[in-house]
């Protein structure tokens, strides 16, 4: 059983960035002033991140255009001529987690909350890129934590994921990563990070083992001083 509670509050809430990110999301809603701010707030952080990715695309492209020379191949015949320009937009997209913080998510969506019990979001998504070779790896995130008076909305969890594994990685790092933000952001009495992936410098170069998994773990607090915490944490995520 995952012990969620509060979940409904914490949806609920209509005030600060929550209200924001709905109505950058919804249209239709019926707070329409609010909507119309929440929307120009959107709109410039859009843009300024919309500059900055413009402002280093030539170089990207360059970048990708000299690649493409080194393989062999020819830049500017008609399959490849729009090649370098795609996979730069796509390079600043795999790594958008460079222009992102996890305060600038986090501030408005802690809650003052009298829970003291875990809470496990599992089976969360992830993609990234190993920074070894700039090939995929790819798997699940299961986080938990115990907090402290203080919980977090639980969308929230997925976008600390996002923000990290959009980066250049390696799986190691990427677990401390994810469970220092949650400690730093929640003073929790502990966070347990597990992270299971596939890496494809191992799948599809070098040895070449299909069915290989990597697994890698971040136990921090309660979770690392208490086995029957840990324990109990890892028999929720594998059910």
């Amino acid at each position: 059983m995952e012990y969620q509670s509060a979940a409904t509050d914490m949806h609920g809430v209509r005030n600060g960035k929550l209200v924001a990110e709905y109505h950058c999301l919804n249209g239709f809603s019926e707070l329409a002033m609010e909507a119309k701010k929440a929307a120009v707030q959107c709109n410039h952080g859009t843009s300024r991140k919309e500059a900055e990715d413009a402002a280093q695309l030539p170089d990207l492209e360059a970048a990708y255009s000299s690649i493409l020379r080194g393989l062999g191949e020819d830049p500017g015949r008609q399959g490849l001529r729009l090649t370098p320009r795609r996979a730069a937009k796509a390079m600043q997209f795999l790594t958008k987690g460079y222009n992102e913080d996890t305060q600038d998510i986090l501030n408005d969506a802690i809650f003052d909350e009298d829970h003291d019990e875990m809470v496990i979001v599992k089976d969360i998504d992830m993609f990234s890129l190993c920074e070894h070779h700039l090939v995929p790896f790819f798997g699940k995130v299961h986080i938990g934590y115990l907090p402290s008076k203080k919980v977090v909305g639980l969308s929230k969890l997925a976008r600390i994921v996002e923000i990290y594994s959009r980066r250049l990685q390696v799986q190691e790092r990427l677990t401390k990563q994810i469970a220092l933000a949650i400690l730093e952001a929640l003073q929790p009495a502990g966070v347990a990070v597990v992270v299971e992936a596939a890496h494809m410098c191992m799948v599809m170069r070098g040895v070449q083992k299909m069915n290989s998994r990597t697994v890698t773990s971040t136990m921090l607090g309660v979770f690392r001083e208490d086995h029957k915490t840990r324990e109990e944490f890892l028999a929720l995520i594998k059910h």
